[in-house]
């Protein structure tokens, strides 16, 4: 897939596009739908399927006391693209001038000068424009104007539309099982492992902390079941842990993850410090409680690591290749 970071970087030369719009937070199974019928579309016009999207949030400019938490990252977003299969991602800097062009100015200066639209896939509930005011309608009558086709999709979901909404929903009240179904695949957050208090080497279950400016809306504090993958592609289960320490008083919430099936040799070797990782959230397990004392704790996260073995169904795990990484060319 290529990635273009703004107008200068799409090609001049870029030839018929299939095109849609949107912010894509989380990519789930709605998203994915735009993206699969994106690329059919692309391929009925023999055009590139470009999906284009914005950063910062658009909630972000106009509202940000407001603006909900984002589910992914700008680099998980572009990952998660990546693997819908599409040809090209147009990331566009979002800033209040580009709020105030009006959709018909919107639509010809990025669909019909830079991307040479030929098909516009969207949501019947698609808005664009200076203040929201552009609507299916009037992407169907620009599209009469220009040149392009309108496809409309339908909305995705059985019992509820598939949003951004529900999986912040679902990952606010620790409910990843129910986040990962709407988004296809487990919520995953990426950050860079850094040294902690090292409680947890102490107490004879080492952790891989996330920093605090990792990517990715962190699950309500509890302990989960999920998979950590390595700087070097290696995916190994894992007891995660998120919330402030209560037994030791703790303030700041810290995901920590302690991976299961560690090298029993060697294990100086097994060293994720300074690597950025993924940390993918299958099953919560229990909420954060505050323990009496050092040997309840052990205990407790024994039975953690033991539960969380047989949710991943791996009683003697070693870690796994992860799936290729998408190639991305920007």
């Amino acid at each position: 897939m290529h990635y273009w970071n703004g107008l200068d970087e799409v090609p001049a030369d870029l030839g018929p596009t299939a095109v849609t719009i949107g912010n894509f937070d989380g990519v789930h199974l709605g998203h994915q739908e735009v993206l699969t019928q994106l690329a059919a579309a692309a391929a009925e016009h023999e055009a590139s399927a470009v999906a284009v999207s914005f950063d910062p949030h658009p909630a972000q400019v106009h509202r940000p006391h407001q603006c909900p938490e984002m589910i992914t990252g700008v680099q998980e977003k572009i990952y998660r693209l990546a693997t819908t299969g599409i040809d090209a991602m147009l990331m566009i800097r979002y800033s209040l001038d580009l709020a105030a062009l009006t959709p018909a100015e919107f639509v010809k200066q990025y669909f019909v000068d830079a991307l040479n639209v030929r098909v516009v896939v969207v949501g019947h509930d698609v808005r664009f424009g200076r203040g929201n005011t552009g609507s299916f309608e009037t992407m169907v009558e620009l599209g009469e104007q220009y040149g392009f086709t309108v496809v409309g999709v339908e909305d995705f979901g059985r019992d509820r539309r598939c949003s951004s909404t529900w999986v912040r929903e679902a990952l606010a009240a620790g409910d990843v099982a129910s986040a990962r179904e709407v988004l296809g695949r487990p919520h995953a957050v990426l950050g860079e492992v850094v040294h902690g208090a090292a409680r947890g080497r102490e107490l004879g279950f080492p952790t891989a902390n996330l920093g605090q400016d990792s990517e990715g809306m962190i699950p309500a504090d509890g302990v989960y079941a999920g998979w950590l993958t390595d700087g070097h592609g290696r995916r190994w289960p894992a007891a995660i842990s998120v919330g402030s320490n209560p037994t030791f008083d703790g303030v700041q919430r810290v995901v920590e993850s302690f991976v299961i099936g560690r090298p029993k040799e060697k294990v100086e070797d097994f060293d994720l410090y300074g690597q950025q990782v993924r940390v993918e959230f299958i099953d919560r397990l229990r909420g954060m409680v505050a323990f009496e004392g050092i040997p309840q704790l052990i205990s407790q996260m024994e039975e953690d690591v033991a539960r969380a073995k047989l949710t991943l169904g791996t009683d003697d795990p070693e870690h796994l290749d992860a799936r290729p990484v998408p190639a991305v060319e920007g």
